[in-house]
Protein backbone atom coordinates (compact mmCIF):
# COMPACT_ATOMS: atom_id res chain seq x y z
CA UNK A 1 0.00 0.00 0.00
CA UNK A 2 1.09 3.49 -0.73
CA UNK A 3 1.06 6.17 1.95
CA UNK A 4 -1.52 8.87 1.43
CA UNK A 5 0.34 12.17 1.12
CA UNK A 6 -1.78 15.00 2.43
CA UNK A 7 -0.10 17.98 0.83
CA UNK A 8 -2.99 20.40 0.78
CA UNK A 9 -3.15 23.17 3.39
CA UNK A 10 -6.08 22.55 5.67
CA UNK A 11 -7.66 24.61 8.42
CA UNK A 12 -8.08 23.59 12.05
CA UNK A 13 -11.14 21.49 12.79
CA UNK A 14 -14.12 22.73 14.77
CA UNK A 15 -14.70 21.24 18.21
CA UNK A 16 -17.53 18.69 18.27
CA UNK A 17 -20.43 19.28 20.65
CA UNK A 18 -20.88 17.04 23.66
CA UNK A 19 -22.43 13.61 23.29
CA UNK A 20 -26.02 13.52 24.48
CA UNK A 21 -27.58 10.89 26.71
CA UNK A 22 -29.70 9.78 23.76
CA UNK A 23 -26.55 9.13 21.73
CA UNK A 24 -25.01 7.14 24.59
CA UNK A 25 -27.97 4.81 25.05
CA UNK A 26 -30.23 4.67 22.00
CA UNK A 27 -33.57 2.95 22.29
CA UNK A 28 -34.11 -0.25 20.31
CA UNK A 29 -36.02 1.56 17.59
CA UNK A 30 -33.55 4.46 17.32
CA UNK A 31 -31.26 4.20 14.32
CA UNK A 32 -28.29 6.23 15.57
CA UNK A 33 -25.81 5.29 18.27
CA UNK A 34 -22.60 6.30 20.06
CA UNK A 35 -19.79 3.92 21.05
CA UNK A 36 -16.34 4.26 22.56
CA UNK A 37 -14.50 1.38 20.90
CA UNK A 38 -16.15 0.11 17.70
CA UNK A 39 -19.11 0.88 15.47
CA UNK A 40 -21.19 -0.78 12.77
CA UNK A 41 -23.79 0.96 10.61
CA UNK A 42 -25.56 -1.44 8.24
CA UNK A 43 -28.83 -1.62 6.33
CA UNK A 44 -30.49 -4.34 8.43
CA UNK A 45 -30.37 -4.90 12.20
CA UNK A 46 -29.43 -8.57 11.75
CA UNK A 47 -26.43 -7.55 9.66
CA UNK A 48 -25.40 -4.92 12.20
CA UNK A 49 -25.48 -7.48 15.00
CA UNK A 50 -23.52 -10.00 12.93
CA UNK A 51 -20.77 -7.43 12.39
CA UNK A 52 -20.68 -6.46 16.06
CA UNK A 53 -20.41 -10.11 17.10
CA UNK A 54 -17.27 -10.45 14.97
CA UNK A 55 -15.77 -7.25 16.38
CA UNK A 56 -16.45 -8.38 19.95
CA UNK A 57 -14.50 -11.57 19.21
CA UNK A 58 -11.51 -9.45 18.29
CA UNK A 59 -12.16 -9.44 14.57
CA UNK A 60 -11.04 -6.69 12.22
CA UNK A 61 -13.25 -4.35 10.22
CA UNK A 62 -12.73 -6.58 7.18
CA UNK A 63 -13.67 -9.70 9.17
CA UNK A 64 -16.91 -7.96 10.14
CA UNK A 65 -17.51 -6.95 6.52
CA UNK A 66 -17.45 -10.60 5.45
CA UNK A 67 -20.04 -11.52 8.07
CA UNK A 68 -22.24 -8.52 7.26
CA UNK A 69 -22.25 -9.23 3.52
CA UNK A 70 -23.18 -12.85 4.14
CA UNK A 71 -26.19 -11.77 6.22
CA UNK A 72 -27.26 -8.95 3.91
CA UNK A 73 -27.33 -11.31 0.94
CA UNK A 74 -29.85 -13.41 2.84
CA UNK A 75 -32.09 -10.84 4.56
CA UNK A 76 -32.18 -8.18 1.81
CA UNK A 77 -31.58 -10.15 -1.41
CA UNK A 78 -33.22 -7.34 -3.37
CA UNK A 79 -30.10 -5.26 -2.73
CA UNK A 80 -26.92 -7.33 -2.62
CA UNK A 81 -25.64 -10.85 -2.34
CA UNK A 82 -23.21 -13.60 -3.24
CA UNK A 83 -24.11 -13.15 -6.91
CA UNK A 84 -23.24 -9.43 -6.99
CA UNK A 85 -20.33 -7.05 -6.72
CA UNK A 86 -19.20 -3.98 -4.85
CA UNK A 87 -16.59 -1.37 -4.02
CA UNK A 88 -14.82 -0.93 -0.71
CA UNK A 89 -12.40 1.60 0.76
CA UNK A 90 -10.30 0.51 3.72
CA UNK A 91 -8.47 2.74 6.19
CA UNK A 92 -5.45 1.28 7.98
CA UNK A 93 -5.11 3.10 11.30
CA UNK A 94 -1.47 2.08 11.76
CA UNK A 95 -0.18 3.29 8.40
CA UNK A 96 -2.87 5.96 7.82
CA UNK A 97 -3.38 4.71 4.28
CA UNK A 98 -6.62 4.28 2.36
CA UNK A 99 -6.86 1.39 -0.09
CA UNK A 100 -9.61 0.88 -2.67
CA UNK A 101 -10.97 -2.58 -3.48
CA UNK A 102 -12.84 -3.01 -6.76
CA UNK A 103 -15.15 -6.03 -6.79
CA UNK A 104 -17.17 -4.87 -9.78
CA UNK A 105 -18.58 -7.60 -11.99
CA UNK A 106 -17.00 -8.23 -15.38
CA UNK A 107 -18.51 -9.07 -18.73
CA UNK A 108 -17.73 -12.53 -20.13
CA UNK A 109 -15.01 -12.89 -22.73
CA UNK A 110 -17.68 -13.47 -25.37
CA UNK A 111 -19.40 -10.10 -24.81
CA UNK A 112 -19.23 -7.38 -27.46
CA UNK A 113 -20.04 -3.67 -27.52
CA UNK A 114 -23.35 -4.61 -29.15
CA UNK A 115 -24.41 -6.78 -26.22
CA UNK A 116 -27.65 -4.84 -25.80
CA UNK A 117 -28.35 -4.11 -29.48
CA UNK A 118 -31.11 -6.20 -31.04
CA UNK A 119 -31.16 -7.85 -34.45
CA UNK A 120 -32.97 -4.79 -35.77
CA UNK A 121 -30.01 -2.57 -34.84
CA UNK A 122 -31.92 -0.84 -32.05
CA UNK A 123 -31.21 -0.91 -28.31
CA UNK A 124 -33.09 -3.67 -26.50
CA UNK A 125 -35.98 -2.72 -24.23
CA UNK A 126 -34.37 -2.29 -20.82
CA UNK A 127 -36.17 -4.99 -18.87
CA UNK A 128 -35.90 -7.45 -21.76
CA UNK A 129 -32.17 -7.16 -21.23
CA UNK A 130 -32.40 -7.28 -17.41
CA UNK A 131 -34.34 -10.55 -17.41
CA UNK A 132 -32.06 -12.15 -19.98
CA UNK A 133 -28.98 -14.19 -19.23
CA UNK A 134 -26.92 -11.50 -20.96
CA UNK A 135 -27.43 -9.09 -18.07
CA UNK A 136 -25.31 -11.07 -15.61
CA UNK A 137 -21.65 -10.29 -15.05
CA UNK A 138 -19.10 -12.46 -13.26
CA UNK A 139 -19.79 -11.75 -9.56
CA UNK A 140 -17.01 -9.99 -7.65
CA UNK A 141 -18.12 -9.15 -4.11
CA UNK A 142 -16.96 -12.40 -2.50
CA UNK A 143 -13.66 -12.41 -4.39
CA UNK A 144 -13.09 -8.81 -3.25
CA UNK A 145 -13.80 -9.68 0.38
CA UNK A 146 -11.60 -12.78 0.12
CA UNK A 147 -8.70 -10.62 -1.06
CA UNK A 148 -9.33 -7.94 1.58
CA UNK A 149 -9.42 -10.65 4.26
CA UNK A 150 -6.07 -11.98 3.07
CA UNK A 151 -4.73 -8.44 3.43
CA UNK A 152 -6.41 -7.32 6.66
CA UNK A 153 -8.28 -10.19 8.29
CA UNK A 154 -7.46 -11.42 11.79
CA UNK A 155 -10.02 -14.16 12.46
CA UNK A 156 -10.15 -17.33 10.33
CA UNK A 157 -12.22 -16.89 7.18
CA UNK A 158 -14.18 -20.09 7.76
CA UNK A 159 -15.65 -18.81 11.03
CA UNK A 160 -17.11 -15.60 9.60
CA UNK A 161 -20.21 -17.18 8.05
CA UNK A 162 -21.74 -18.87 11.10
CA UNK A 163 -24.41 -16.25 11.78
CA UNK A 164 -25.59 -16.15 8.17
CA UNK A 165 -25.57 -19.96 7.93
CA UNK A 166 -27.71 -20.27 11.05
CA UNK A 167 -30.17 -17.63 9.84
CA UNK A 168 -30.47 -19.41 6.50
CA UNK A 169 -30.93 -22.85 8.04
CA UNK A 170 -33.28 -21.85 10.85
CA UNK A 171 -35.01 -19.01 9.04
CA UNK A 172 -35.12 -15.24 9.46
CA UNK A 173 -38.09 -12.94 9.91
CA UNK A 174 -39.07 -11.17 6.69
CA UNK A 175 -38.84 -7.41 7.16
CA UNK A 176 -41.37 -4.87 5.93
CA UNK A 177 -38.97 -3.67 3.25
CA UNK A 178 -38.29 -7.14 1.86
CA UNK A 179 -42.02 -7.91 1.97
CA UNK A 180 -42.70 -4.81 -0.09
CA UNK A 181 -40.12 -5.87 -2.66
CA UNK A 182 -41.59 -9.37 -2.90
CA UNK A 183 -44.94 -7.91 -3.97
CA UNK A 184 -43.50 -5.03 -5.98
CA UNK A 185 -44.20 -4.35 -9.63
CA UNK A 186 -40.56 -4.91 -10.55
CA UNK A 187 -40.41 -7.55 -13.32
CA UNK A 188 -37.83 -9.54 -11.37
CA UNK A 189 -40.28 -10.04 -8.50
CA UNK A 190 -42.55 -11.88 -10.94
CA UNK A 191 -39.75 -13.93 -12.49
CA UNK A 192 -40.16 -17.70 -12.01
CA UNK A 193 -37.24 -18.15 -9.61
CA UNK A 194 -38.36 -15.27 -7.38
CA UNK A 195 -41.96 -16.45 -7.37
CA UNK A 196 -40.89 -19.95 -6.35
CA UNK A 197 -38.59 -18.70 -3.58
CA UNK A 198 -41.04 -16.21 -2.11
CA UNK A 199 -44.20 -18.37 -2.26
CA UNK A 200 -45.28 -20.34 0.82
CA UNK A 201 -46.65 -23.89 0.64
CA UNK A 202 -50.20 -22.51 0.84
CA UNK A 203 -49.64 -20.53 -2.36
CA UNK A 204 -49.41 -17.08 -0.76
CA UNK A 205 -46.38 -14.82 -0.85
CA UNK A 206 -44.18 -14.35 2.20
CA UNK A 207 -45.19 -11.27 4.19
CA UNK A 208 -43.60 -9.17 6.91
CA UNK A 209 -43.25 -11.21 10.08
CA UNK A 210 -43.10 -14.59 8.32
CA UNK A 211 -40.09 -16.84 8.83
CA UNK A 212 -38.21 -17.63 5.60
CA UNK A 213 -35.70 -20.46 5.41
CA UNK A 214 -33.05 -20.83 2.71
CA UNK A 215 -31.02 -24.03 3.27
CA UNK A 216 -29.52 -23.78 -0.22
CA UNK A 217 -27.98 -20.43 0.75
CA UNK A 218 -26.51 -22.01 3.89
CA UNK A 219 -24.98 -24.78 1.80
CA UNK A 220 -23.40 -22.27 -0.57
CA UNK A 221 -21.97 -20.36 2.39
CA UNK A 222 -20.43 -23.57 3.68
CA UNK A 223 -18.64 -24.04 0.35
CA UNK A 224 -17.37 -20.45 0.44
CA UNK A 225 -16.31 -20.82 4.07
CA UNK A 226 -14.30 -23.90 3.13
CA UNK A 227 -12.83 -22.87 -0.22
CA UNK A 228 -12.93 -19.05 -0.18
CA UNK A 229 -14.06 -17.27 -3.32
CA UNK A 230 -13.18 -20.42 -5.28
CA UNK A 231 -16.18 -22.06 -3.64
CA UNK A 232 -18.35 -19.65 -5.64
CA UNK A 233 -16.31 -19.15 -8.81
CA UNK A 234 -15.33 -22.78 -9.44
CA UNK A 235 -16.93 -26.15 -8.85
CA UNK A 236 -20.64 -26.97 -8.65
CA UNK A 237 -21.86 -23.44 -7.81
CA UNK A 238 -20.02 -22.00 -10.79
CA UNK A 239 -21.46 -24.73 -12.98
CA UNK A 240 -24.95 -23.82 -11.78
CA UNK A 241 -24.34 -20.13 -12.53
CA UNK A 242 -23.20 -20.86 -16.07
CA UNK A 243 -26.10 -23.23 -16.69
CA UNK A 244 -28.66 -20.69 -15.47
CA UNK A 245 -27.39 -17.73 -17.48
CA UNK A 246 -27.24 -19.92 -20.60
CA UNK A 247 -30.99 -20.46 -20.43
CA UNK A 248 -33.40 -18.44 -22.55
CA UNK A 249 -34.41 -15.74 -22.95
CA UNK A 250 -31.29 -14.02 -24.28
CA UNK A 251 -28.70 -16.56 -23.08
CA UNK A 252 -25.26 -15.42 -21.96
CA UNK A 253 -21.89 -16.42 -23.37
CA UNK A 254 -20.44 -16.77 -19.84
CA UNK A 255 -18.15 -19.77 -19.31
CA UNK A 256 -16.55 -21.50 -16.36
CA UNK A 257 -13.27 -19.94 -17.49
CA UNK A 258 -14.79 -16.46 -17.14
CA UNK A 259 -15.72 -17.21 -13.53
CA UNK A 260 -12.42 -18.81 -12.60
CA UNK A 261 -10.44 -15.91 -14.11
CA UNK A 262 -12.11 -13.19 -12.01
CA UNK A 263 -9.75 -11.03 -9.94
CA UNK A 264 -10.57 -7.97 -7.84
CA UNK A 265 -8.57 -4.79 -8.38
CA UNK A 266 -6.65 -3.39 -5.40
CA UNK A 267 -5.14 0.10 -5.64
CA UNK A 268 -4.68 3.35 -3.71
CA UNK A 269 -7.90 5.24 -3.12
CA UNK A 270 -8.76 8.43 -5.01
CA UNK A 271 -8.31 11.19 -2.40
CA UNK A 272 -9.05 14.91 -2.76
CA UNK A 273 -9.62 17.82 -0.35
CA UNK A 274 -13.03 19.10 0.65
CA UNK A 275 -13.16 21.97 3.12
CA UNK A 276 -10.85 21.03 6.04
CA UNK A 277 -10.81 17.33 5.20
CA UNK A 278 -9.62 14.84 2.61
CA UNK A 279 -12.26 12.57 1.06
CA UNK A 280 -11.17 9.16 -0.26
CA UNK A 281 -13.22 7.04 -2.66
CA UNK A 282 -12.61 4.16 -5.07
CA UNK A 283 -11.19 4.85 -8.51
CA UNK A 284 -13.05 4.48 -11.82
CA UNK A 285 -15.22 2.72 -12.87
CA UNK A 286 -16.83 3.45 -9.50
CA UNK A 287 -18.82 6.57 -8.71
CA UNK A 288 -15.79 7.93 -6.89
CA UNK A 289 -14.62 10.27 -9.67
CA UNK A 290 -18.12 11.69 -10.14
CA UNK A 291 -18.50 12.34 -6.41
CA UNK A 292 -15.07 13.95 -6.28
CA UNK A 293 -15.96 16.22 -9.21
CA UNK A 294 -19.07 17.42 -7.38
CA UNK A 295 -17.17 18.02 -4.14
CA UNK A 296 -14.42 19.83 -6.04
CA UNK A 297 -16.93 22.15 -7.71
CA UNK A 298 -18.57 22.92 -4.36
CA UNK A 299 -15.14 23.70 -2.92
CA UNK A 300 -15.25 26.78 -5.17
CA UNK A 301 -18.53 27.97 -3.63
CA UNK A 302 -19.52 29.18 -0.17
CA UNK A 303 -21.90 26.25 0.46
CA UNK A 304 -20.12 25.32 3.70
CA UNK A 305 -20.89 28.76 5.16
CA UNK A 306 -24.57 28.21 4.52
CA UNK A 307 -26.77 25.42 5.80
CA UNK A 308 -29.63 23.03 5.23
CA UNK A 309 -32.25 25.79 5.49
CA UNK A 310 -30.58 27.99 2.89
CA UNK A 311 -32.10 27.99 -0.60
CA UNK A 312 -28.80 29.15 -2.14
CA UNK A 313 -27.00 26.16 -0.65
CA UNK A 314 -29.41 23.75 -2.33
CA UNK A 315 -29.22 25.66 -5.60
CA UNK A 316 -25.43 25.36 -5.54
CA UNK A 317 -25.78 21.70 -4.65
CA UNK A 318 -28.12 21.02 -7.55
CA UNK A 319 -26.06 22.89 -10.11
CA UNK A 320 -22.82 21.23 -9.00
CA UNK A 321 -24.57 17.87 -9.25
CA UNK A 322 -25.69 18.54 -12.81
CA UNK A 323 -22.19 19.53 -13.88
CA UNK A 324 -20.60 16.51 -12.21
CA UNK A 325 -23.11 14.07 -13.72
CA UNK A 326 -22.50 15.54 -17.17
CA UNK A 327 -18.76 14.91 -16.88
CA UNK A 328 -19.14 11.50 -15.30
CA UNK A 329 -21.57 10.27 -17.93
CA UNK A 330 -19.33 11.42 -20.75
CA UNK A 331 -15.94 10.24 -19.61
CA UNK A 332 -16.05 7.56 -16.89
CA UNK A 333 -15.76 3.92 -17.84
CA UNK A 334 -13.47 1.00 -17.07
CA UNK A 335 -9.93 2.49 -17.07
CA UNK A 336 -8.53 -0.86 -18.21
CA UNK A 337 -10.30 -0.27 -21.54
CA UNK A 338 -10.85 3.48 -21.94
CA UNK A 339 -8.90 6.57 -20.99
CA UNK A 340 -10.60 8.27 -18.02
CA UNK A 341 -9.16 11.82 -17.64
CA UNK A 342 -9.35 11.82 -13.84
CA UNK A 343 -6.51 14.27 -13.28
CA UNK A 344 -8.00 16.71 -15.77
CA UNK A 345 -11.49 16.37 -14.31
CA UNK A 346 -10.19 17.06 -10.80
CA UNK A 347 -7.66 19.79 -11.66
CA UNK A 348 -8.35 22.90 -9.51
CA UNK A 349 -8.52 25.26 -12.50
CA UNK A 350 -10.97 22.98 -14.31
CA UNK A 351 -13.18 22.66 -11.23
CA UNK A 352 -13.11 26.42 -10.72
CA UNK A 353 -14.21 26.94 -14.32
CA UNK A 354 -17.05 24.46 -13.86
CA UNK A 355 -18.12 26.17 -10.60
CA UNK A 356 -18.26 29.49 -12.44
CA UNK A 357 -21.08 28.03 -14.57
CA UNK A 358 -23.44 27.67 -11.59
CA UNK A 359 -24.95 31.11 -12.24
CA UNK A 360 -28.13 32.50 -10.73
CA UNK A 361 -30.73 30.45 -12.64
CA UNK A 362 -30.93 27.00 -14.21
CA UNK A 363 -29.55 26.86 -17.71
CA UNK A 364 -28.27 24.23 -20.15
CA UNK A 365 -25.56 21.94 -18.77
CA UNK A 366 -23.14 19.90 -20.82
CA UNK A 367 -19.88 18.07 -20.26
CA UNK A 368 -16.62 20.00 -20.12
CA UNK A 369 -13.31 19.50 -21.87
CA UNK A 370 -10.72 18.66 -19.22
CA UNK A 371 -7.08 18.19 -20.07
CA UNK A 372 -6.40 14.72 -21.43
CA UNK A 373 -10.01 14.02 -22.35
CA UNK A 374 -10.38 11.60 -25.29
CA UNK A 375 -13.20 11.77 -27.84
CA UNK A 376 -16.21 10.17 -26.17
CA UNK A 377 -19.69 9.39 -27.43
CA UNK A 378 -23.08 10.05 -25.89
CA UNK A 379 -23.85 7.81 -22.95
CA UNK A 380 -27.01 5.69 -22.98
CA UNK A 381 -26.84 4.00 -19.59
CA UNK A 382 -29.85 3.36 -17.36
CA UNK A 383 -29.05 2.46 -13.78
CA UNK A 384 -31.86 1.38 -11.48
CA UNK A 385 -31.00 0.76 -7.86
CA UNK A 386 -30.85 -2.40 -5.80
CA UNK A 387 -27.91 -1.75 -3.53
CA UNK A 388 -26.75 -1.60 0.12
CA UNK A 389 -24.06 0.15 2.14
CA UNK A 390 -22.32 -0.39 5.46
CA UNK A 391 -19.59 1.23 7.56
CA UNK A 392 -17.42 -0.53 10.16
CA UNK A 393 -14.85 0.80 12.62
CA UNK A 394 -12.97 -1.84 14.62
CA UNK A 395 -11.28 -1.59 18.03
CA UNK A 396 -7.93 -0.67 16.44
CA UNK A 397 -9.48 2.19 14.47
CA UNK A 398 -9.40 0.45 11.10
CA UNK A 399 -12.36 1.35 8.89
CA UNK A 400 -14.37 -0.25 6.09
CA UNK A 401 -16.83 1.68 3.93
CA UNK A 402 -18.45 -0.67 1.41
CA UNK A 403 -21.24 -0.38 -1.13
CA UNK A 404 -22.53 -3.69 -2.44
CA UNK A 405 -25.14 -4.61 -5.05
CA UNK A 406 -26.87 -7.06 -7.36
CA UNK A 407 -27.87 -4.00 -9.45
CA UNK A 408 -31.66 -3.90 -9.78
CA UNK A 409 -34.25 -5.36 -7.39
CA UNK A 410 -33.41 -9.09 -7.06
CA UNK A 411 -30.81 -8.62 -9.80
CA UNK A 412 -31.85 -10.46 -12.96
CA UNK A 413 -34.58 -12.35 -11.09
CA UNK A 414 -32.68 -15.61 -11.66
CA UNK A 415 -31.46 -17.71 -8.72
CA UNK A 416 -28.95 -20.49 -8.23
CA UNK A 417 -28.09 -22.28 -4.99
CA UNK A 418 -30.05 -19.91 -2.79
CA UNK A 419 -28.95 -16.53 -4.17
CA UNK A 420 -29.93 -14.14 -6.94
CA UNK A 421 -27.69 -13.43 -9.93
CA UNK A 422 -26.85 -9.83 -10.75
CA UNK A 423 -27.98 -7.85 -13.79
CA UNK A 424 -24.91 -5.65 -13.56
CA UNK A 425 -24.04 -5.58 -17.25
CA UNK A 426 -27.13 -3.45 -17.89
CA UNK A 427 -25.16 -0.68 -16.17
CA UNK A 428 -23.38 -0.41 -19.53
CA UNK A 429 -24.37 1.96 -22.29
CA UNK A 430 -26.94 0.34 -24.56
CA UNK A 431 -25.62 2.40 -27.50
CA UNK A 432 -21.96 1.53 -28.15
CA UNK A 433 -21.16 4.63 -30.20
CA UNK A 434 -22.16 8.22 -30.83
CA UNK A 435 -23.89 8.92 -34.15
CA UNK A 436 -20.56 10.31 -35.36
CA UNK A 437 -18.82 7.07 -34.44
CA UNK A 438 -17.17 8.15 -31.16
CA UNK A 439 -17.24 5.21 -28.72
CA UNK A 440 -19.26 5.51 -25.52
CA UNK A 441 -16.87 5.27 -22.56
CA UNK A 442 -19.26 2.90 -20.81
CA UNK A 443 -20.05 0.60 -23.75
CA UNK A 444 -19.86 -3.12 -22.87
CA UNK A 445 -16.99 -5.30 -23.99
CA UNK A 446 -15.20 -8.57 -23.19
CA UNK A 447 -13.91 -8.57 -19.63
CA UNK A 448 -15.05 -4.99 -19.10
CA UNK A 449 -16.45 -3.64 -15.82
CA UNK A 450 -19.52 -1.41 -16.21
CA UNK A 451 -19.44 2.09 -14.80
CA UNK A 452 -20.94 2.30 -11.33
CA UNK A 453 -22.39 5.07 -9.17
CA UNK A 454 -21.26 3.32 -5.98
CA UNK A 455 -18.92 5.65 -4.11
CA UNK A 456 -18.15 4.50 -0.56
CA UNK A 457 -16.20 7.25 1.15
CA UNK A 458 -13.71 7.56 4.00
CA UNK A 459 -12.85 11.05 5.27
CA UNK A 460 -9.53 11.96 6.89
CA UNK A 461 -8.36 14.85 9.01
CA UNK A 462 -5.46 16.95 7.76
CA UNK A 463 -2.94 14.72 9.58
CA UNK A 464 -4.25 11.54 7.98
CA UNK A 465 -6.29 10.31 10.93
CA UNK A 466 -9.79 8.96 10.42
CA UNK A 467 -12.68 11.39 10.76
CA UNK A 468 -15.75 9.94 9.03
CA UNK A 469 -17.12 7.38 6.58
CA UNK A 470 -20.33 7.33 4.56
CA UNK A 471 -22.11 5.84 1.60
CA UNK A 472 -25.53 5.01 0.19
CA UNK A 473 -27.44 2.83 -2.24
CA UNK A 474 -29.75 4.40 -4.80
CA UNK A 475 -28.74 3.64 -8.39
CA UNK A 476 -27.46 6.65 -10.31
CA UNK A 477 -28.70 8.86 -7.45
CA UNK A 478 -25.97 7.45 -5.18
CA UNK A 479 -23.69 10.29 -6.25
CA UNK A 480 -26.22 12.86 -5.04
CA UNK A 481 -27.03 10.97 -1.84
CA UNK A 482 -23.37 10.62 -0.89
CA UNK A 483 -22.74 14.25 -1.78
CA UNK A 484 -25.59 15.38 0.48
CA UNK A 485 -24.30 13.35 3.43
CA UNK A 486 -20.74 14.61 3.05
CA UNK A 487 -21.70 18.26 2.60
CA UNK A 488 -24.01 18.06 5.62
CA UNK A 489 -21.44 16.39 7.88
CA UNK A 490 -18.27 18.11 6.70
CA UNK A 491 -19.62 21.50 5.66
CA UNK A 492 -22.59 22.05 7.94
CA UNK A 493 -21.37 20.11 10.98
CA UNK A 494 -24.40 17.84 11.17
CA UNK A 495 -24.48 14.46 12.89
CA UNK A 496 -24.60 11.35 10.68
CA UNK A 497 -28.23 10.74 11.60
CA UNK A 498 -29.34 14.31 10.89
CA UNK A 499 -27.33 14.38 7.65
CA UNK A 500 -28.92 11.14 6.45
CA UNK A 501 -32.40 12.38 7.32
CA UNK A 502 -32.14 15.57 5.25
CA UNK A 503 -34.29 15.71 2.10
CA UNK A 504 -32.60 14.37 -1.02
CA UNK A 505 -32.13 16.43 -4.17
CA UNK A 506 -31.01 14.60 -7.32
CA UNK A 507 -30.23 17.03 -10.14
CA UNK A 508 -29.18 15.56 -13.48
CA UNK A 509 -29.58 17.13 -16.92
CA UNK A 510 -32.84 19.08 -16.62
CA UNK A 511 -34.44 16.69 -14.14
CA UNK A 512 -34.74 17.62 -10.48
CA UNK A 513 -36.16 14.80 -8.37
CA UNK A 514 -36.38 15.33 -4.64
CA UNK A 515 -38.01 14.56 -1.35
CA UNK A 516 -40.40 17.29 -0.21
CA UNK A 517 -38.43 20.31 1.00
CA UNK A 518 -39.86 23.15 3.10
CA UNK A 519 -42.31 25.08 0.88
CA UNK A 520 -40.21 28.25 0.98
CA UNK A 521 -37.14 26.45 -0.36
CA UNK A 522 -39.13 24.64 -3.07
CA UNK A 523 -40.70 27.93 -4.18
CA UNK A 524 -37.36 29.74 -4.22
CA UNK A 525 -35.70 26.99 -6.26
CA UNK A 526 -38.62 26.85 -8.69
CA UNK A 527 -38.31 30.62 -9.23
CA UNK A 528 -34.73 30.00 -10.35
CA UNK A 529 -35.71 27.24 -12.76
CA UNK A 530 -35.15 24.27 -10.43
CA UNK A 531 -38.65 22.87 -10.07
CA UNK A 532 -38.47 19.84 -7.82
CA UNK A 533 -40.44 16.72 -8.72
CA UNK A 534 -41.11 14.66 -5.61
CA UNK A 535 -41.39 10.88 -5.16
CA UNK A 536 -39.17 9.87 -8.05
CA UNK A 537 -36.42 7.27 -8.00
CA UNK A 538 -35.11 4.94 -5.32
CA UNK A 539 -34.84 6.03 -1.70
CA UNK A 540 -31.45 6.68 -0.19
CA UNK A 541 -30.03 4.32 2.41
CA UNK A 542 -27.18 6.32 3.88
CA UNK A 543 -25.00 4.75 6.57
CA UNK A 544 -22.42 7.02 8.18
CA UNK A 545 -20.01 7.25 11.12
CA UNK A 546 -17.98 10.17 12.50
CA UNK A 547 -15.40 10.33 15.27
CA UNK A 548 -16.65 12.19 18.30
CA UNK A 549 -15.40 12.73 21.84
CA UNK A 550 -12.98 9.84 21.75
CA UNK A 551 -15.54 7.48 20.23
CA UNK A 552 -17.79 7.05 17.21
CA UNK A 553 -21.22 8.40 16.38
CA UNK A 554 -23.15 6.43 13.78
CA UNK A 555 -26.32 7.07 11.84
CA UNK A 556 -28.62 5.19 9.48
CA UNK A 557 -31.03 6.57 6.90
CA UNK A 558 -34.57 6.74 8.34
CA UNK A 559 -35.97 5.83 4.92
CA UNK A 560 -34.76 2.25 5.41
CA UNK A 561 -34.21 -0.35 8.13
CA UNK A 562 -30.59 0.32 9.02
CA UNK A 563 -29.08 0.53 12.49
CA UNK A 564 -25.86 2.03 13.85
CA UNK A 565 -24.62 0.25 16.95
CA UNK A 566 -21.31 -0.22 18.74
CA UNK A 567 -19.62 -0.92 22.03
Amino acid sequence: MRALLLTVGLCALAVSPAVTAKEQAPAADVQSGFARHAMVAAANPLATEAGLAVLRRGGSAVDAAVAIQAVLGLVEPQSSGLGGGGFMVYYDAKTRTVTAYDGRETAPAGATNRLFVGDDGKSLPFFDAVLGGISTGVPGAIAMLDQAHRDHGTLPWAGLFDTAENLADQGFIVSKRLAGMITSKAPQASAPDAVQYFTKPDGTRYAAGDRLRNPAYAQTLRRIATFGASGLLTGPVAQDIVARVHEAPRPSSMTLADLAAYRPVVQPALCRPFETYVVCTPQAPSGGPGLQIALGILNHTDIAKRGANDEQAWFQFGQASRLAYADRDRYVGDPAFVKVPVEGLLAPDYLAARAALIGETVGPVTFGHPQGAPPAGIDNTREPGGTSHFVIVDKKGNVVSMTTTVESIFGSGRMVDGFFLNNQLTDSSFSPTDPDGAPAANAPGPGKRPRSSMAPAIVLNRNGTFYAAAGSPGGSAIQAYDLKALVAMLGWGMSPQDAAALPNLVAKDNRFSADPFPPAIMAALAARGMKLETSRGEESGIQAVVTKNGGYLGGADPRREGRARGF
